[in-house]
């Protein structure tokens, strides 16, 4: 089955043809490492992560490169202000990203360089690029021509002439064209610098990009990966270096995925919505993230609010419930074969979800087309096997079919791999803390139920379960005794 991903460039959607057959080579624009990244940084974290692992699933040798920026005005400014280095800044918030892209449990990165390691790269890029005569100096700043490259604008769609001086573009006297962007800049005192043929400095934000892909993955790559308020100028301006360099095609497939909105507004530091990531995970699980951004097309706007985490934390609940249920059936047992309707019936809608979804990944990465199949197969897994089940032949068969259909669908998303047991009792915490209620005091509550039925005082356990169901604290009588959980719909 074909892979077709919508190319930014072309805007249409084709078919992906890797420069090598069987191999990928894949760039994304990592983060500025000043802070805390907020959510909005890890929307393009979890779907690229997606990307990397269905393609590594439809059999491609992935090389994926993640970078991080690690020199930049707001790194030296952070710097001024905490006094102390840059490189102290950048280190720290290195370390504080890896803890949260820990916390996500996503797989890890082919490299993860850093503007610092390839320094060497850039400044010879550069060489290149005065040499071709697409850059000029100018009192020991570098500036790319924009007039020497064509094809300036072809990602964007926007033509030079039409993008007016001074509305978006800082005006430069030392420039020949206020379109012109710096390739390398003089360091001003105390900030730190390298050494060039241009004098000490250090390089221009768009440029290290163009280097670092080259000097990873060569002159041309199949995927190139970032925020779509990445287009321009940034995407657009490594195009023009890479491409002014090589002479040949930079990206073959260029991806970006949309923004974050809270509230209808775009998520911004300007507006002062902003939310760490780490402030996200410390209220909540990463699973519930990962949910919240592949349930939504990656080119789709995405509402990040109280609303959407807690749909997000229902529709796990339901799904990680299924899970719990299916685990317990097939603990300490061996795989039961059978050819009961049930089965056929379960069988049949597995075969006809995993084509399904199949054919939605291939198709531009549809996950939220595809996360519905998973609850076609999770609603008929319950009607077959309800929660008062005893654990017969056909159950348990039914429980391993399902369980592995979750288990392989999740695993390109990194989604439904956590133990259902734990993190059930995680949702249900998250959501006793919400409503200022603790499980001791509705541990309690369930216990005294349970005495009052066993002493047949049914008003009064009844009277207990209304209490719980006011709490939004759902009760259920199996084979294995009482237990209960927090409402999430």
């Amino acid at each position: 089955m074909s892979l077709k991903v919508y190319n930014s460039e072309t805007q249409k959607k084709e078919l992906f043809q890797p420069l090598e057959p069987g191999k990928v080579k894949m760039y994304c624009c990592g983060p500025t490492v000043y802070d805390f990244l907020h959510v909005g940084n890890f929307r393009g974290a979890v779907f690229y992560n997606f990307v990397r692992n269905w393609l590594s699933s439809l059999g491609y040798d992935v090389q994926y490169a993640y970078n991080f920026t690690d020199v930049d005005d707001k790194i030296l400014k952070r710097a001024v202000e905490e006094k102390t280095s840059a490189k102290e800044i950048a280190e720290r918030y290195i370390e504080e990203f890896w803890k949260d892209f820990k916390a996500l449990n996503l797989s890890p990165h082919t490299f993860n360089p850093k503007v610092t390691q390839h320094m060497s790269d850039i400044i010879e890029l550069i060489e290149v690029l005065v040499r071709e005569g697409k850059a000029y100096v100018v009192d020991g700043e570098v500036f790319f021509s924009i007039k020497q490259f064509p094809n300036y604008g072809k990602l964007s769609h926007r033509r030079p002439e039409d993008m007016q001086s001074g509305s978006r573009i800082e005006i430069d006297l030392k420039k020949r064209d206020p379109l012109d962007f710096t390739l390398w800049k003089p360091a001003k005192e105390g900030e730190q610098s390298w050494s060039s043929p241009w004098g000490e400095g250090r390089p221009g934000w768009h440029i290290e990009c163009s280097a670092m892909t080259r000097a990873l993955l060569g002159e041309q790559i199949d995927i190139h990966g970032g925020g779509m308020d990445l287009i321009f100028p940034h995407h657009e301006n490594e195009i023009a270096q890479s491409e002014g360099a090589s002479h040949k095609p930079y990206v073959r497939y260029w991806l970006h995925n949309n923004m974050f909105t809270f509230s209808g507004s775009k998520m911004s530091k300007s507006l002062g919505n902003i939310r760490t990531m780490r402030s996200f995970l410390e209220k909540y699980h990463g699973e519930i993230f990962k949910y919240l951004v592949l349930s939504v097309h990656y080119r789709s706007e995405a509402e990040f609010s109280d609303t959407t985490i807690h749909n997000s934390v229902a529709a796990l609940g339901r799904i990680y419930s299924a899970l719990h249920k299916a685990t317990q059936m097939t603990a300490g047992q061996d795989k039961v074969k059978g050819d009961s309707a049930e089965s056929k019936k379960m069988i049949s809608q597995i075969e006809k979800a995993e084509e399904k979804i199949q054919t939605f990944f291939n198709d531009d990465f549809a996950t939220p087309q595809a996360v519905a199949q998973l609850f076609e197969t999770v609603r008929l897994y319950n009607q077959l096997v309800p929660e008062v089940s005893k654990k017969k032949a056909p159950q348990i068969q039914l429980s391993q079919m399902f369980l592995d259909f979750v288990l392989k669908f999740g695993k390109p998303l990194s989604l439904f791999q956590e133990d259902p047991s734990s993190f059930l009792k995680t949702l249900d915490d998250i959501l006793l803390l919400e409503k200022n209620l603790t499980r001791e005091s509705i541990d309690k509550l369930v216990a005294a139920r349970v005495q009052a039925r066993n002493d047949k005082d049914y008003f009064r356990s009844d009277q207990l379960r209304d209490e719980l169901n006011a709490l939004g604290v759902d009760i259920r009588d199996g084979v294995n005794g009482t237990t209960w959980e927090v409402r999430k719909g």
